[in-house]
Order: C-alpha cells, then sequence, then structure tokens
C-alpha cells in the first residue's frame, strides 16, 4: 500500500514539475519572441521553410479528410437536428459545435500527429547529434534560429488550416441544409451570420493560437531532454507526444470552460 501511494504521490509531483517548466519555458519564449532581434532574414527563411512543411505539404491529406469528415458528420448532425425537432437551433448548433469545437479539434490531432512528432524527433537528432551545442559554440541563438520560428509557424498554420476547415464544414453545411431542409443559399447565410457571436469568435482564435503554440513548444522541450544516446530518440518523442496530447486535452476542457462561465 506504502509503495502504490509513493508511486502516485512521485507522479504527480513529476507531472507538476514538468508542467511548471513547460509554463515558464512558454513565457520566457513569449518573452523573446517580442524581442526585435527576432526578425532577421534566417529567422524568416527557417519560418517560411516550417510553414510550407506544416500548412502546404499536408493540404491535399488535409483537404480529403476535411471533405470527407465534414460531410460525413454535417449529415448525421443536420438529420439528427431534424428527427429531434430542433430546427430553430440549426445555426447555433453549426457554430457553437462544428465551427467553434469540432473544426480546431480535429485540426489540432491532425497536426499534432504529423508536425508535432516530426518536430520532437528533429530536435532530439540534433541533440543527439550535438548539432544544438555547435551552434551555442558559435553563439547562434538556437531560440531564436530553431525554436521560435517552429512555434510561431504552428500557431500560423494551425489557424490557417482550422479556416478552411471551417470553411469546409460550413460548405456541407449548406448542402444538407438544401437536402434536409430545403433551404436555399439566401436563409442558410442569414441563419449562420446570427450565429456568430464575437465572444465566440475571440474564443476560437484563442483556443487556436494556443494550440500552435503548445504543441510546437512541448515537443522542442521533451527533444531537448534527450541525451547524446541515440537511443533517447524514440524515449523523448513518445513522452513528447503525450505530453503534447495532454496539453490538447487540457486547452480543450479551459475553452469549454471559458465559453460557457
Amino acid at each position: 500500500m506504502t509503495g502504490i501511494v509513493e508511486s502516485i504521490g512521485g507522479g504527480a509531483i513529476s507531472a507538476m514539475s514538468s508542467f511548471r517548466s513547460t509554463i515558464f519555458a512558454a513565457a520566457v519564449t513569449i518573452f523573446k519572441a517580442f524581442n526585435k532581434e527576432i526578425c532577421n532574414s534566417a529567422s524568416f527563411s527557417v519560418l517560411i521553410s516550417q510553414i510550407y512543411f506544416t500548412a502546404v505539404e499536408i493540404l491535399p491529406m488535409f483537404i480529403a479528410i476535411s471533405v470527407l469528415l465534414g460531410t460525413l458528420v454535417m449529415g448525421i448532425l443536420f438529420q439528427t437536428i431534424k428527427e429531434i425537432g430542433l430546427d430553430q437551433h440549426l445555426g447555433r448548433i453549426l457554430v457553437g459545435f462544428a465551427v467553434t469545437e469540432l473544426s480546431p479539434f480535429v485540426t489540432v490531432l491532425l497536426l499534432a500527429l504529423r508536425s508535432s512528432s516530426a518536430i520532437n524527433t528533429e530536435i532530439a537528432v540534433m541533440k543527439v547529434n550535438r548539432e544544438i551545442d555547435t551552434l551555442t559554440a558559435f553563439r547562434i541563438d538556437a531560440d531564436r534560429y530553431l525554436f521560435i520560428p517552429r512555434i510561431v509557424n504552428g500557431m500560423i498554420s494551425l489557424v490557417l488550416l482550422n479556416g478552411l476547415f471551417s470553411i469546409i464544414l460550413v460548405t456541407s453545411g449548406l448542402i444538407f441544409s438544401k437536402l434536409i431542409f430545403g433551404m436555399g443559399l439566401a436563409t442558410y447565410s442569414q441563419i449562420l451570420a446570427g450565429s456568430v457571436h464575437l465572444s465566440d469568435s475571440i474564443i476560437l482564435v484563442a483556443k487556436c493560437l494556443t494550440f500552435g503554440f503548445f504543441i510546437t513548444l512541448i515537443p522542442i522541450l521533451s527533444g531537448l531532454r534527450a541525451t547524446y544516446d541515440v537511443t533517447t530518440i524514440p524515449v523523448s518523442v513518445l513522452h513528447g507526444m503525450i505530453r503534447v496530447f495532454l496539453a490538447i486535452i487540457l486547452i480543450e476542457v479551459l475553452s469549454l470552460v471559458a465559453r460557457f462561465i
């Protein structure tokens, strides 16, 4: 019994320590991001290449998944709304659930599975190969050259891809509103516009930026925790992805609390 309590306590202390170090690293990163020295050609070049890798190369797969999932979800959602007689709440359900909750959640999961694991592996490999030590030896700031451009890319890419997924969802909603409710474009647009609130839009953008920030920051921190032994790379990636998904759940819960308080 004592061993179980000690194990739980040790896990809790480790989790709190990891959470505290992540928040501290986030604060330092935000402070450095507003330093004017961060704006240079090398950092901008890294940012552009990262955006291409994260938001452009993924487009064919992302659009295919968005169309498939959007069509499936909108079809089921609209049919359910009709069956239980919630036609008058159509716009609020579409905006409140599909656009504000489903869209960013699916987008961040796709980016986490593709980009977060890649960033974690990249940083861990650089740590094992002593490339980060080399940058330090040549007095090159790794934060400005490696880390911050990737974090900014995560925030920009997630906002853009979330916008694309939301457009696909709304378009699917237009099709099913016509098929199921016989609704025209003008009526659908009016219902949609009347259901959009400024507070929801602010929370949506803030949530996307926060998602993008932490699904890149956490893999970077996890990669830096790797030692110079190559066998620590997969362990680093595994622990990093667990922390990423825990962060996604925490941010989602906090955003829901913010919406309904």
